[in-house]
């Protein structure tokens, strides 16, 4: 399976650590490195990388990181990064093979959440998206999660930043099929702006949107300097499968 690993934005709450987002260490080690490894672990064989902002310096990076790692790395450059993130989507599929792991460049997670979730795929279900029912979980940024309501059988009845009531938090990771990018599509034909949430609402008003729910695994999105800085804390204890493929010592 492939991976689809947005990482074309400016990521402008972490400029000031670092002029690349996906190029953030995080222990020493890059996000988007620490993304690629994590997707291999998963089961991954080929990643593709939506680039944008500071787009040959991360894709250099990304053309070392696939010598070093063992593993094919497609990079695909966006024109105007600026754009939603749907639009990313939208590319980077086109050169996905079938159904693909949708990561975003700022996110980790426990190894178990990726592997579990490749294996979620439903045939009523154009996307499954790995939820935290734990909303007041204290690593989650209230002012700038992406929330979601689900019916009774966890299928996305609303997906937005603004919703209200909800029953969890957008995880940032996917199992995606084609049509994910075609709602997209779909979704700006209508007059939307084109973000993936835009696409997601109009699976999950044909009720084709599923979820995998993360129970109690360990995830952060490192948006901003207060993430940044419980990420340099953290990820050595949650993620020391990922770390000991690159050398870097466990957390102690």
């Amino acid at each position: 399976m492939d991976a689809l690993i947005i990482a074309a934005g400016f990521g402008s709450r972490l400029a000031e650590l670092s002029p690349s987002k996906p190029m953030t260490p995080v222990a020493g080690v890059p996000l988007i490195e620490i993304g690629v490894r994590q997707a291999m672990q998963a089961g991954v064989t080929r990643v593709v990388v939506v680039t944008g902002h500071q787009a040959d310096l991360l894709e250099g990076f990304l053309a070392d990181l696939s010598m070093r790692a063992g593993i094919e790395i497609v990079p695909v450059r966006l024109t105007n990064w600026s754009t939603p993130n749907g639009h990313s989507v939208m590319a980077g599929a086109t050169r996905c093979d079938g159904n693909y792991l949708l990561m975003m460049a700022d996110h980790m997670f426990d190894a178990d959440i990726l592997e579990r979730l490749i294996h979620e795929h439903r045939p009523d279900c154009a996307v499954t998206l790995a939820v935290d029912r734990r909303i007041d979980n204290p690593l989650v940024d209230p002012e700038d999660a992406t929330w979601v309501k689900m019916d009774d059988d966890g299928m996305i009845t609303a997906i937005g930043k603004t919703i209200a009531p909800y029953d969890a938090v957008d995880c940032g990771a996917f199992l995606a099929t084609p049509d994910l990018a075609r709602a997209i599509h779909e979704a700006i034909a209508e007059g939307k702006p084109g973000s993936l949430s835009d696409g997601m609402q109009r699976l999950a008003d044909a009720g084709r949107a599923g979820t995998m729910d993360i129970d109690d695994a360990w995830w952060m999105d490192v948006d901003d300097p207060r993430a940044h800085a419980l990420a340099e804390e953290l990820a050595p204890w949650h993620l020391a499968r990922t770390f000991a493929d690159i050398g870097v010592p466990a957390g102690e």
